[in-house]
């Protein structure tokens, strides 16, 4: 998961004389200012109306995960970070690009691929995924979710991004410009919020309808939309999905609370998130499921544009007949 505690920690980094001191406020100024019209969207119309305790609870638990990430971890959010661009500047692969404009470009679209990468790396190795689970534990998904990040990711997190930063070249000021950008967008998808035009806007950037199927209890539901800002990724390389999920967070509940969720994150949980239809065989369960998703597809003339659909809703109901059967 990117790391949206820079918001804070590139203020920090600024004061300290890392980069432009006006530069670090005013980007950190309009990322608070869009934090608050998010949850004022959220508070007068959200998708999912969860009540005022789930919603507290959980903005407590994410609050203090950003707050110890931006106070522990200042130095590797912003500060050593923005020192790797002193170092690289003038230097790396996009040095004999001239146009700054075409620079920065390059560098955006670079660092929202490493985030897809890294992202679906977080949920491809189990060593990975032991903290980056931390961040799908919130079963009320809300704009705070966005901050919910467990210390040790962000830490491999910003070692990553630092090692682009020398390999790129990139200034002080450009980074400072994707991590806001980038962390505006997070904030967003995160969002507990629906709107006009989301799947035609969904197309192009991850909007909150994509990434919620991506905090979907599902395995095969949250193995998918690893995108920060741009669909492009995802689409491209086969991860792109549009469902709505039947429930968000993960199977393996945690408690809630700041020690909770640090001391989650190294907990071993993979071999039960795995177990999802412990009745049958794999092979046989995958049969059934294929064989249902196929005569949805015959059902609907075999349509473009709705097989993951077809896969999703089969294996639900393949699910729940091997439910009702242990009598759960």
């Amino acid at each position: 998961m990117l790391n949206p505690v820079n918001l804070s920690s590139d203020v920090l980094g600024a004061l300290l004389d890392w980069s432009d001191i006006s530069t670090g406020r005013l980007a950190s100024a309009a990322l608070l200012m869009f934090f608050s019209i998010l949850l004022s969207l959220e508070a007068h119309s959200p998708y999912k109306k969860w009540t005022f305790k789930e919603w507290r609870q959980s903005c407590r638990t994410n609050a203090s995960l950003f707050l110890f990430n931006s106070v522990v971890l200042s130095f590797f959010s912003a500060g050593l970070l923005l020192f790797s661009a002193d170092l690289a500047d003038g230097k790396g692969l996009l040095s004999f690009i001239e146009s700054p404009l075409l620079k920065g470009l390059l560098a955006f679209l670079w660092f929202d691929l490493l985030f897809y990468l890294w992202h679906r790396a977080c949920h491809h190795f189990e060593g990975l995924w032991l903290f980056h689970k931390v961040h799908h534990s919130d079963a009320h998904l809300n704009t705070s979710t966005a901050f919910r990040v467990h210390s040790i990711e962000l830490l491999l997190t910003n070692l990553l991004k630092c090692g682009s930063v020398l390999l790129l070249g990139v200034d002080k000021s450009t980074v400072l410009l994707i991590e806001a950008v980038t962390t505006l967008f997070v904030m967003f998808h995160h969002a507990n919020i629906a709107f006009p035009f989301e799947r035609v806007m969904g197309r192009i950037f991850i909007v909150p309808f994509l990434h919620r199927l991506h905090h979907s209890k599902e395995r095969a539901e949250h193995d998918r939309n690893f995108g920060a800002v741009f669909s492009l990724w995802d689409r491209v390389l086969g991860t792109a999905a549009e469902a709505e999920p039947l429930e968000i967070g993960l199977k393996d509940k945690s408690s809630p609370g700041f020690w909770a969720q640090l001391k989650f994150g190294f907990i071993n949980t993979a071999k039960n998130a795995k177990s999802q239809l412990p009745v049958a065989s794999t092979e046989s369960i995958q049969t059934m499921v294929a064989e249902a998703a196929y005569y949805k597809a015959l059902k609907r003339g075999f349509s473009t544009g709705d097989t993951f659909k077809d896969w999703v809703e089969a294996e639900r109901e393949i699910r729940m007949r091997f439910m009702n059967l242990q009598g759960e």
